[in-house]
C-alpha cells in the first residue's frame, strides 16, 4: 500500500469525492481515504501522477507521503502529523467573535433589549449598513467555508462546507435585498414604513452561522488531533542519532547514518537507535516502550535489542541487523497509519448515505423553502427554515463515526502491544467464534525446561545432575541444553568427560570420572541396566503428563530421571479460562502425539485437541473449522503462515517468525496468549463505539432535518432558527469524536477478579486439592528460589513451597487458611514481584 497526503477535505462528501476519483483511476485497485488524518493509501500499479491529477481534478491537493521529508532533511513523519489546522481555526474563531460583539450589541441587544447606540446609528439605514459590514467581515475572515464549498459545487461534488456557505449566503443576500428596499422606501419619503424592513435583516444570522460553526470545527480538530497521540507518542520514541564504533573510535552519527553490520555503544541511560543483538557486554534495558512491560530484561552477548528501549545500566556494544524502515518501532508505526488508511467493512453503510447526502439535504431545502410558501408563509418566513435546514445537516458526523473509533481503537492496541494491520481486522476479531492455538510457543514457552529431578536409591540428587550435565553439555539437542541450563542455574560444575560418543535417536555415551556412563531415552537405558517397576511406572506417570523423562546410568547402575517438558506460559490458563468466558471455542493443534497433547491441553485448560497434525494439514483443520463461525488462528511458526493466511483473522505472536507477522492480520508484541483476549476485548469495544457513533449520526440527522424544516411546527409548536441549527451541527461531529475517545478507557488484560481486593481474596485449603501455583517474577537461580521458598513457608497455612525459577512458578501446598495479600507481601518483602495464581 502506497500512502498519500490530501489536503483540502472539509467533510465526508470530499473523502467519497477523493475515493471515487482515484479509484476511477487505470490501475488501482483499492483506494481508501481518510478524514481523520487527511491521508490516502492506495493499492495496484498506477503511477503516482496520474494518482495526484486525479485527486488534483476533483478539486483537492494530493502529494506523495513523505516525499516533502526527502526534500527537507529536518521535516520528519512527526511533522505530517502535526495539528496544523486547529491554530488556523482557532485564529479564525477569535476573529469571528470580535466581530461579532459588537454585531450582537446592535443586532440583538439594541433591538431586543433596547441597549443604548451611538446617535449616528440611530437610523434602521445607518444600522443595516453597520450590520452588513460587520457579517461581511465575519464571511471575509471565515472565507474557506465560501471557497471550498462553492469549489466542489463547481465540481458537482457538493460538500458540507456547501450547505454552510449556501446557508449563511442566503442569509446575506436576503438581508442585502431587504437593506435596498429599506433605503428604496426610505428615498421615497416612507421613512416610517422603513422601520418593517428590519425585521427582515439576518446579517447577524449569517455570521453567526459561520461562527458557530467553526466552534465546532476547532472542537472537532482538536478531539482529532487526540485520536493520532498513540500514533505521534510512537514517533517521538525515534531516536535521531547514534553512537557508532569503528576502529576502536567512537563517533556520534545521525541515525540515517546508521548501516547493518556497524557496531554500536550503548551506556546507561541511552536508547538504542536501531534493532541488533549485544555484541559485548551486558546490562538491563527497559523495553516498556515497545512490550508493555515496566519490569527490565537482562541483555547479555547474543540477545537481541530493539530500537527506541532504553538501557538502565550496564554497557552494551552490539551490531545493528535492521536500521532505518526495517526496524521493529518503524514496522509498528507503519501498521499504526496503514490501519488508519484502511477501511472497515461496518464504514460502508456511512460510504451509501455520504455519497447522496449533501445533494440531498440542498434538495429538502428548496422543498421546504417551496413548501412553505405554498402553505402561504411568504419568502421571509419560509427562507429561514430552509436556511435551517442546510446548516443543521452533518454528514461529517456520519464519516467520522467509523474512522475516529478505528483510530483510537488500533492506538489503544498499539499503546498494549496489540497491532490491527487494517480497520478490517481490528472490526472482525471481536467477531470470531473459534480460537484456533498452536502449541509450541503460543499454548507453551517453546523452550523445554527441567521439570523434576528423580535420582534412584543410593543416588544423591547432586551426582545425578553433575553426571547429567557433564554428558548434556556435549550435545546440540534442545532437551540436552535444558538440562544444561538447569544446572547452571544452580552453579555446578560438570565432572571431567571423554570419548563422547552422540547415538541420533537413542541417547550418548562417554566416560565420566573413568566411568563408562549413559543417557538416553528408555529404550537405550534398559539394554544397559535393569529398571525397577517403580522406575517403569514413573515414566509412565511422567510420559502421560506430556513430559519427556531422560534416564542415566553409569556401568551397571542405574542413577535416576529428569524430566524435561516445554511447560505452559504462566498466562495460558487464565487467558484459556477468560477466552472460554467470552463464548468463544477453543481448539489447540499440535504436531505432537495425542497423549502428550492431550496433558498439555489438560493443564491449560483447552477442551478440543486436534493431535499428530502436518503443518501442511492445519490449513484444512482451520477451513473445517469455519463450520463453526468466524476462526481465529493463532502462531508463531513458519508452518503456521498458511493457517494463519486461511482463518479469518490470523493473530501472530509478535517473538515468532518474520514469515508468520506478515502472514498475520494482528501481531502481539508482547508474545503473551493474555493479549487474545485483549484483542477481542478491544475489537468488541471498538465496534460497540462505531455503532454508537453510527447511530447518533443517522440519530442526529433523521431528528433534526425535519425538525428545521419545521415537520414538528404544526404539531408540537416547535421550531427553529438557523443559529440553533448551527449551534446543533457545530457540536454533532464534536459528539462523535469524543465518543470515539471513550475507547481509552477500556481496560485491557484484567480478569474480573482484579477487580476485588487481595484482602478479600482468601485462599482455602480444599478436600479435594491442598496445592495452589502462584506466579513470582525476578527468580534468577537457586538462591532466589530458596529465598522466595523460606519467605512463603513462613506464613501460616503454608506447609510447602517449590519455586521455579525457569518457569516463575512456586507450588504451594497448603494445611489452613491464607489471603493472597499475605502471599503477595511476603513476595515483595522477599525482594520479587508477585504476578498472581495460575
Amino acid at each position: 500500500m502506497k500512502q498519500y497526503n490530501v489536503t483540502g477535505m472539509s467533510c465526508d462528501a470530499c473523502r467519497a469525492r477523493v475515493e471515487k476519483a482515484v479509484s476511477a483511476v487505470p490501475g488501482v485497485e483499492s483506494c481508501a481515504v481518510s478524514l481523520l488524518t487527511n491521508s490516502m493509501g492506495v493499492t495496484g500499479t498506477a503511477p503516482d501522477e496520474l494518482i495526484i491529477k486525479a485527486v488534483t481534478d476533483a478539486g483537492y491537493g494530493a502529494s506523495v507521503k513523505g516525499a516533502e521529508n526527502s526534500a527537507d532533511p529536518g521535516k520528519n513523519a512527526e511533522d505530517e502529523l502535526k495539528d496544523t489546522e486547529t491554530p488556523k481555526i482557532r485564529n479564525r474563531l477569535i476573529a469571528s467573535i470580535i466581530l461579532m460583539i459588537p454585531l450582537l450589541y446592535v443586532s440583538m441587544g439594541h433591538m431586543m433589549f433596547g441597549f443604548r447606540i451611538p446617535e449616528t446609528l440611530n437610523t434602521p439605514i445607518a444600522i443595516g449598513v453597520y450590520e452588513l459590514l460587520l457579517s461581511a467581515a465575519v464571511m471575509v475572515v471565515n472565507q474557506k467555508f465560501f471557497i471550498s464549498g462553492f469549489k466542489s459545487l463547481i465540481h458537482k461534488a457538493p460538500n458540507m462546507d456547501t450547505l454552510v456557505a449556501m446557508g449563511s449566503a442566503a442569509a446575506f443576500c436576503y438581508s442585502v435585498g431587504a437593506l435596498f428596499s429599506m433605503i428604496g422606501v426610505s428615498e421615497a419619503g416612507n421613512k416610517d414604513f422603513a422601520h418593517t424592513y428590519m425585521n427582515e435583516f439576518y446579517f447577524e444570522s449569517a455570521a453567526m452561522i459561520l461562527t458557530l460553526i467553526t466552534v465546532g470545527k476547532l472542537l472537532e480538530s482538536i478531539s482529532k488531533g487526540r485520536t493520532t497521540d498513540a500514533l505521534k507518542g510512537l514517533m517521538k520514541l525515534t531516536p535521531k542519532t547514534a553512537v557508532i564504533l569503528k576502529d576502536g573510535i567512537e563517533t556520534e552519527v545521525n541515525i540515517d547514518a546508521v548501516k547493518p553490520g556497524d557496531l554500536f555503544v550503548i551506556r546507561a541511560g541511552n536508547n538504542i537507535p536501531v534493532d541488533g543483538t549485544v555484541h559485548k557486554g551486558s546490562g538491563a534495558v527497559n523495553e516498556s516502550a515497545i512490550t508493555g512491560e515496566s519490569i527490565p530484561v537482562d541483555k547479555k552477548e547474543g540477545d537481541v535489542v530493539t530500537s527506541a528501549t532504553t538501557c538502565e545500566n550496564g554497557y552494551l556494544i552490539c551490531e545493528a541487523t535492521r536500521v532505518g524502515k526495517d526496524t521493529t518501532l518503524s514496522q509498528i508505526i507503519k501498521m499504526v497509519s496503514d490501519a488508519a488508511t484502511t477501511k472497515a467493512p461496518i464504514a460502508k453503510i456511512a460510504d451509501k448515505v455520504s455519497g447522496i447526502f449533501v445533494p440531498a439535504v440542498i434538495g429538502i431545502a428548496l422543498i421546504t423553502l417551496i413548501a412553505w410558501m405554498i402553505a402561504g408563509y411568504g419568502f421571509t418566513s419560509s427562507l429561514p427554515k430552509a436556511i435551517c435546514v442546510l446548516v443543521i445537516s452533518c454528514p461529517c458526523a456520519l464519516g467520522l463515526a467509523t474512522p475516529v473509533a478505528i483510530m483510537v481503537g488500533n492506538g489503544v492496541g498499539a499503546k498494549n502491544g496489540i497491532l490491527f494491520k487494517t480497520a478490517a481486522s481490528l472490526e472482525e476479531t471481536g467477531k470470531v467464534k473459534v480460537i484456533a492455538l498452536d502449541k509450541t510457543g503460543t499454548v507453551t514457552k517453546g523452550e523445554p525446561v527441567v521439570t523434576g529431578i528423580y535420582p534412584a536409591n543410593g543416588t544423591e540428587e547432586n551426582v545425578l545432575l553433575k553426571t547429567a550435565f557433564s554428558l548434556e553439555e556435549k550435545s546440540e539437542h534442545p532437551l540436552a541444553k535444558a538440562v544444561c541450563a538447569y544446572a547452571k542455574g544452580l552453579s555446578l560444575e560438570s565432572y571431567d568427560v571423554k570419548d563422547v560418543d552422540v547415538l541420533p535417536g537413542n541417547g550418548l555415551t562417554g566416560t565420566v570420572n573413568n566411568v563408562k556412563t549413559y543417557a538416553g531415552n528408555k529404550e537405550f537405558i534398559e539394554n544397559k541396566v535393569s529398571l525397577s517397576d517403580d522406575t517403569v511406572n514413573l515414566f509412565n506417570e511422567l510420559s502421560g503428563k506430556g513430559e519427556t523423562p531422560l534416564f542415566f546410568s553409569k556401568e551397571d547402575e542405574f542413577l535416576g530421571i529428569i524430566s524435561v517438558a516445554d511447560v505452559i506460559k504462566e498466562d495460558t490458563p487464565s487467558a484459556i479460562r477468560a477466552l472460554k468466558d467470552m463464548g468463544l471455542k477453543i481448539v489447540m493443534l499440535t504436531g505432537d502425539n495425542e497423549k502428550t497433547a492431550a496433558a498439555i491441553a489438560g493443564k491449560a485448560g483447552i477442551d478440543e485437541v486436534t493431535a499428530s497434525v502436518k503443518p501442511g494439514e492445519k490449513e484444512a483443520v482451520i477451513n473445517r473449522l469455519k463450520e463453526f463461525g468466524k476462526v481465529a488462528m493463532v502462531g508463531d511458526g513458519i508452518n503456521d503462515a498458511p493457517a494463519l493466511t486461511s482463518a479469518d483473522i490470523g493473530i501472530a505472536i509478535g517473538a515468532g517468525s518474520d514469515i508468520a507477522i506478515d502472514a498475520a492480520d494482528v501481531v502481539l508484541v508482547k508474545s503473551r496468549l493474555s493479549d487474545v483476549v485483549s484483542a477481542v476485548k478491544l475489537s468488541r469495544a471498538t465496534l460497540r463505539n462505531i455503532h454508537e457513533n453510527l447511530f447518533w449520526a443517522f440519530f442526529y440527522n433523521v431528528i433534526c432535518i425535519p425538525l428545521a424544516a419545521g415537520a414538528y411546527t404544526k404539531a408540537f409548536g416547535i421550531s427553529l432558527n438557523p443559529m440553533i441549527g448551527a449551534a446543533a451541527m457545530s457540536l454533532s461531529s464534536f459528539c462523535v469524536v469524543m465518543n470515539a475517545l471513550r475507547l481509552n478507557l477500556v481496560k485491557l488484560n484484567k480478569n474480573e477478579t482484579d477487580n476485588i481486593a487481595p484482602s478479600a481474596k482468601t485462599i482455602q485449603k480444599s478436600k479435594e486439592d491442598n496445592n495452589m501455583k502462584i506466579s513470582v517474577k525476578g527468580m534468577m537461580c537457586a538462591h532466589c528460589e530458596a529465598h522466595v521458598k523460606k519467605a512463603l513457608e513462613a506464613l501460616p497455612g503454608v506447609e510447602s513451597a517449590t519455586a521455579s525459577h525457569e518457569e516463575n512458578l512456586v507450588m504451594l501446598t497448603l494445611n489452613g487458611e491464607v489471603s493472597e495479600e499475605e502471599i503477595k507481601k511476603a513476595v515483595e518483602d522477599a525482594g520479587y514481584e508477585y504476578a498472581g495464581i495460575v
